[in-house]
């Protein structure tokens, strides 16, 4: 048997009018076709075919049937055919009383396990005895054909009918619809199709991409592997080892005779100094063949495009180790996907996650070598010298404690008493040669190296001062010797300090600091171009994936916006686009309806309704039906009986009409519960669009991993999202709001009835768990039909039915109030809820006839051969 899961549409044909269209293979194909792909979906593996005729239409149309029955698909095809109407012998004609019902006729092709039939005499759509409708009054036919129309009751009511006698019986039905206003469902709609696509800014502004901690691990290894690649990138007997390490010597070097220069032998001989340069040369030149090396590896290490399988081969020859990429390439899409789910499970919107995307494939892209060129140029030989030359600049800072220790010098130098205070000279004129002396030994050409004055400054000052205190408080001679000797200790820390700053900041000048800083600097640039080569493969299809992925994301979000702009209306009057428009059967006459007794040709005898239907099926006559469908379906022209046609709602995208518009047009078994909208309406459809987002993506996935995300799948994933939307917006209208789309859905539970439309499940409850006696449904048949139904009242089947996504609350209501829980119909749409009861008929009532085939006469055409003639052939004395 045919499972929900297996199901995915019920396929709705009208036989009651144009069924002279369905004459052919290909016609029937081709109504199934267009009906399906109206509302998105491919073509079934296990038709569902509900089919709306009338009693006498059974034998009437058993080349439609035969056709249907044989229709060529996977798995089995299952047919629901549902009777509206009185059988024949019903009228009498004229002023003569209604005559009971009489055996319902039926062709064998009708009767095989994987057909059942529903009969609905009168549809008892009056609210009060006054309000007289038609047997077959559209509206409340909408809704039942609407109900049947789930997949879940529809394969339910097949299977209950299999276990009634001939699978036939009538139906009494209780209906509770909940659902949202036309208008309400369509702002609801647009809003969260706007929300789900987000903001076009047009700008691509970038934005901060996922910490590398959330990266899915795929992701995170390209992106933090490349990070840790940078130790050991030269080899040990490479070139590129043996130029840095000869600069780092001769640097080294010249540090040693920096430690020389700076001692008091460094400030009294200039061979120390003279050593210094040399090494400082010496290290010039090597940087700028360590340069010269780096250079020749950035120009090798890539062009315009990527690092390459020869480039890497080029670093190796010049001594650098670019690390295998081991497995870091693998699984990239699964992990474009699994970083895809995450932030739209996070309600980011689709362009918000394209931006992210557009940002990862920038960082995780590798960068040719001939990118890094420019940043030779900041170690340069012309940097070097520029950050260097700063030794005339300014002299160097003369630090508080040396200034100190010559004030003190000066000062214990000068206690002396005259005609001795000339000796206090001796120590601002030590500060005095010793500035002259190291500002000469730091020339540089023709140029004495500046000195700083502070120290010669304070020595003087405090000499004076040293003179002042010994004129006032005449000390010893053995004072003034023991303060002189002290200050020529102060003295000496004062100038070997003086010294040492001087040389460090000569040195500095020289281009030491400028040099080291050079070689790492290009060291690093050599670092940074073998991190970018490693796994450069894997890392540029993980760039090209992921700008691939995030133009996907951005055409899913125009499809998006397409499908919120509001469509343009239909003008009056305007024809369908085919001959096989929407069955629609409000626009459809009544069956029962007959031709007006005044026509012109005043045949009185084609007043009753067999041979208005028998007229109507005429090729002539269907085409007029056809063409004039969409005025008789507002309203503006009359039918093809004469009469006007009935008033039809408005119309749902598949012209699926749901919503009357007028409170009196339902049917007194139906009550509606209309709710103006929850609080998480918007962002429950919202998030039902990013599953149907990923379940349209899902098979662009695949492509990734192959590595053929090309256009073409590009393309293919942008029709795909077309039609999920378009289906998705089809099972809106169709199953409601409460209803899930029948894609993956997250882990979250739906939120509940009040949270979507605002009403309460209560009522559903209720409903669903009443005691299933006669009073609690509406039986649709007529009294004269009643004749023919089982009085034995245990031979009628139940089924009670009510939304999947509200089994949770009311099976908790059920258990609150003590009522009996039964097993119940959960179904996949949101819409109806309630009971529906089988009634059999009476042994006996239903004929089953032969068909005979007919090979017809020379005057038959070449299609019409092709397809058989199918009529019945019963007894006089059988039928009547």
């Amino acid at each position: 048997m045919t499972s929900p899961e297996d199901a995915t549409a019920v396929v709705r044909l009208d036989l009651r009018a144009g069924a002279a269209a369905l004459a052919t293979t290909q016609a029937v194909r081709d109504r199934v076709s267009e009906q399906l792909g109206r509302a998105g979906l491919p073509e079934p593996d296990y038709p569902l075919f509900l089919v709306t005729d009338t009693p006498a239409g059974l034998t009437d149309h058993q080349l439609q049937y035969e056709l249907l029955s044989g229709y060529r698909a996977v798995g089995e095809t299952r047919i629901l055919v549902l009777l509206v109407g009185s059988s024949p012998g019903s009228y009498a004609g004229g002023e003569e009383a209604y005559l009971p019902d009489r055996r319902l006729v039926r062709p064998t092709t009708l009767r095989a396990s994987t057909t059942g039939l529903v009969w609905a005499g009168d549809l008892r759509s009056a609210r009060t005895a006054l309000d007289r409708r038609e047997p077959d009054d559209p509206a409340s036919l909408a809704v039942l054909v609407d109900l049947l129309s789930v997949p879940d009751v529809f394969v339910r009511v097949l299977e209950n009918l299999r276990k009634l006698p001939d699978s036939i019986a009538a139906p009494g039905v209780r209906l509770l619809e909940q659902d949202l206003p036309t208008e309400v469902r369509d702002r609801a709609w647009r809003d969260a199709l706007t929300r789900f696509a987000g903001e076009d800014t047009g700008a691509g502004d970038p934005v901060d991409i996922v910490p590398d901690s959330r990266l899915p691990e795929p992701l995170r290894a390209l992106v933090t592997g490349r990070d840790s690649r940078g130790q050991g990138h030269r080899r040990p007997d490479g070139q590129a080892n043996l130029a840095h390490r000869t600069c780092a010597e001769s640097l080294d070097r010249a540090d040693e005779d920096l430690v020389a220069l700076r001692s008091f032998p460094g400030l009294l001989h200039p061979a120390r100094r003279d050593a210094l340069e040399a090494d400082l040369h010496q290290a010039r030149e090597d940087l700028g063949g360590f340069r010269a090396l780096v250079e020749r590896a950035l120009q090798g290490g890539g062009g315009a495009a990527a690092p390459t399988a020869e480039a890497t081969a080029r670093l190796g020859a010049l001594g650098l180790r670019v690390p295998a990429a081991d497995s870091a390439g693998e699984r990239v899409g699964e992990g474009l996907r699994e970083l895809a789910g995450t932030l739209l499970g996070e309600g980011l919107a689709l362009r918000s996650v394209a931006q992210h995307f557009t940002a990862l494939a920038g960082r995780v892209e590798p960068v040719p070598g001939t990118a890094l060129l420019h940043r030779l140029a900041d170690h340069s030989e012309e940097s070097v010298t520029r950050g260097s030359a700063t030794e005339y600049a300014a002299p160097p800072r003369t630090p508080g404690a040396v200034l100190l220790m010559a004030g003190a010098a000066g000062l214990l130098g000068g206690l002396w008493q005259w005609p001795a205070v000339l000796a206090a000279l001796v120590v601002p004129v030590l500060f005095v040669v010793v500035a002259l002396l190291g500002a000469n030994r730091l020339r540089t050409g023709r140029r004495a190296a500046r000195w700083t004055t502070g120290p010669r400054v304070a020595a003087v000052a405090g000499a004076v001062a040293g003179a002042a205190v010994a004129y006032a408080a005449d000390p010893p001679l053995w004072l003034g010797g023991t303060g002189l000797i002290v200050g020529l200790g102060l003295t000496a820390e004062a100038v070997r300090r003086l010294w040492r700053d001087a040389a460090d900041s000569w040195a500095a000048g020289r281009g030491t600091t400028a040099l080291r800083n050079a070689l790492d600097g290009l060291d690093g640039l050599l670092a940074e171009l073998v991190r970018e080569h490693w796994a450069a493969e894997e890392r540029l299809y993980c760039a090209d994936a992921a700008r691939s992925v995030a133009g996907m994301l951005r055409a899913t979000a125009a499809a998006a916006d397409a499908q919120a702009a509001p469509e343009p209306l239909a003008p009056a009057g305007a024809g369908g686009s085919g001959p096989y428009e929407d069955d629609d059967w409000l626009s459809a006459p009544s069956a029962l309806e007959t031709p007006e007794s005044g026509a012109a040709d005043g045949d009185a005898d084609d007043g009753d309704w067999a041979a208005a239907y028998a007229w109507d099926n005429t090729s002539d006559r269907n085409g007029d039906h056809d063409a004039g469908r969409d005025d008789d379906r507002y309203g503006g022209d009359p039918g093809p009986y004469g009469a006007p046609s009935p008033a039809a709602y408005p119309a749902g995208p598949d012209d699926t009409p749901w919503e009357s518009g007028e409170g009196d047009r339902a049917p007194r078994w139906l009550d509606r519960e209309i709710g103006e909208g929850g609080p998480d309406l918007v962002a429950t459809l919202a998030g039902d669009l990013r599953n149907t987002a990923m379940a349209a993506m899902a098979p662009y996935w695949g492509a990734v991993e192959r590595g053929q995300a090309g256009a073409l799948a590009l393309a293919r994933t942008e029709q795909r999202v077309r039609e999920l939307l378009s289906a998705a917006r089809h099972h809106l209208w169709h199953y409601g709001v409460l209803a899930p789309p029948p894609y993956p859905a997250d882990h979250r539970a739906r939120t509940t009835a009040a949270g979507l439309l605002g009403t309460d499940s209560l009522r559903v409850a209720e409903l669903v768990g009443r005691e299933t006696d006669r009073g609690a449904v509406v039986q649709l048949s007529s009294p004269e039909q009643g004749a023919l139904l089982s009085r034995d009242p245990g031979a009628a089947l139940w089924i009670r039915f009510a939304p999947g996504t509200l089994q949770g609350e009311i099976e908790a209501a059920w258990r609150k109030s003590g009522s009996p829980v039964e097993e119940a119909l959960w179904t996949s749409s949101g819409r109806y809820a309630g009971l529906i009861r089988l009634t059999p008929l009476r042994m006996g009532v239903v004929d089953t006839v032969l068909p005979r085939q007919s090979t017809g006469g020379s005057a038959r055409t070449d299609a019409d051969r092709a397809e058989p003639s199918v009529h019945a052939e019963f007894r006089e004395d059988d039928r009547w």
